[in-house]
């Protein structure tokens, strides 16, 4: 399944795991959460070690739709009702700490120039103006939008970024520090301190896994709150009689794009469309939302031809919250990011390797449901 994010990248191969290790933490799970965690703990001075059941960035962390957003599931208007305000502007304080984090890292990646929340309609943008009025009486930076790309808001502390380029620094720089990275080695048993592998052992006072939408098979103890979603992207050919300048998300988030610097369109979503069938953990993209995104393309007035179609899952849970909590003294279960993963995974991986370091994370704390 061919996808536009590997056309200019070399994702690096790794060891498989043969052999029975120690660490001060082990990290199961090499997405941007797992990733960042592990550069991360290497970077506090810990000794690290990171797997994965694939290659780095595998799952939704290496292809997903490139937009890096501020806040959680929920658009800070409804995380305020939802949480509460001071609550909902912590939360929302957190990951723009982050995104800072993130263009601080891995700057060659990342394009932060805004992005565009756009009114598919008159009930949405009605929704759109609740979302820059509450960011607005919170502080947070936003305005209105107006131009080719549409009628909405433009939230200029978020970006686009290309998330396999990412992930490929982000593991560099964790092997730069120190870290050591196994791929093509499934977990097969976590226990207190002890990942088992099919060929392999690590033992480590400090488990964390950050698998997102497999979460629940791999941390059974939290497999009922984690909805495994799939969720499907196209691209196209350059496409050459337009320039997004901005990626855009639309229909309350259920539809995103982005052009990329080649003129390629990565369009994903529809979702909503077919809601039960996308509640599944099979990565196998369908005909029903690629008739959907082309349809798409060609109401925005994109030509090109797809070229690429894919897809990936991702965990949601009832609440929006991610899960974030020690299954058991010494192991974390971290995922199930309702779609935020991008950023709110970076956050949690770092934040935890913090309270195993510290005991305590106020990161950690205000994103515990």
């Amino acid at each position: 399944m061919a996808i536009v994010w590997d056309l200019d990248i070399d994702r690096p191969d790794f060891p498989k795991l043969t052999s029975n290790l120690s660490a001060d933490l082990v990290v199961v799970g090499l997405g941007g959460s797992g990733l960042t965690a592990l550069l991360h703990g290497a970077q506090k001075g810990l000794k690290v070690i990171g797997i994965d059941a694939n290659r780095i960035a595998a799952g939704a962390a290496g292809q997903n739709g490139g937009l890096l957003l501020a806040g959680i599931a929920d658009f800070h208007h409804d995380a305020r009702k939802t949480f509460g305000r001071e609550r909902a502007i912590r939360l929302y304080a957190h990951t723009l700490m982050e995104l800072d984090q993130i263009q601080a890292t891995t700057p060659s990646a990342v394009s932060r120039i805004g992005a565009l929340r756009i009114g598919a309609d008159e009930q949405d943008l009605v929704d759109c103006w609740a979302h820059r009025d509450a960011l607005l009486a919170d502080g947070f930076p936003v305005s209105d939008y107006e131009g080719e790309q549409g009628h909405g808001i433009l939230i200029p502390t978020d970006g686009t970024f290309h998330p396999a380029k990412r992930a490929v620094l982000l593991a560099q720089l964790a092997i730069e520090a120190g870290a050591k990275i196994y791929t093509h080695s499934p977990a097969l048993k976590i226990s207190e301190g002890l990942v088992t592998t099919d060929q392999g052992t690590v033992s480590a006072p400090h488990i964390l896994v950050t698998v997102d939408g497999n979460l629940g098979n791999v941390v059974p103890a939290v497999a009922s709150r984690v909805q495994p979603t799939r969720l499907q992207m196209v691209s196209t050919a350059p496409e050459v009689s337009l320039k997004l300048k901005y990626g855009v998300y639309s229909r309350h988030g259920w539809d995103y794009w982005q052009q990329l610097p080649d003129g390629r369109i990565a369009i994903g979503g529809g979702r909503d469309i077919a809601l039960e069938q996308e509640a599944t953990d099979v990565a196998e993209p369908t005909q029903v939302i690629r008739d959907y995104l082309e349809a798409k393309l060609r109401s925005l007035g994109i030509a090109a031809e797809i070229e690429h179609h894919w897809a990936a899952i991702v965990g949601y849970t009832k609440s929006g919250l991610p899960i974030v909590e020690q299954v058991h003294p010494g192991v974390w279960a971290i995922g199930a990011y309702s779609g935020t993963g991008n950023v709110v995974g970076a956050l949690l991986g770092r934040s935890v390797v913090d309270f195993c370091l510290t005991g305590s994370n106020k990161v950690v704390e205000d994103f515990t449901d």
